[in-house]
């Protein structure tokens, strides 16, 4: 079952820059802000996600040095 949503008080430049992307797609405003508010909601939050990394990095009791952690991401950048 779908349900619908109102935004007041969006301001112009908002909404006129939300309609350019939704043409620059070939979309609807309402198609493109529903694909928007999907791909957002089938994300976690940052919250959600640090807090899953958290009891993962509890689950593993390991640690990593910071250097270790400079050294791999130098290395992916070559």
């Amino acid at each position: 079952m779908t349900v619908q949503l109102t935004i007041r008080d969006v301001p112009e430049k908002v909404r006129d820059e939300l309609a350019a992307r939704a043409a620059l797609q070939g979309k609807s405003m309402q198609e493109y802000l529903r694909a928007e508010l999907e791909r957002l909601a089938a994300r976690p939050s940052v919250d959600a996600w640090l807090e899953q990394v958290r009891r993962r990095k509890r689950a593993a009791q390991a640690r990593v040095p910071a250097a270790q952690i400079l050294k791999d991401r130098d290395t992916d950048r070559r």
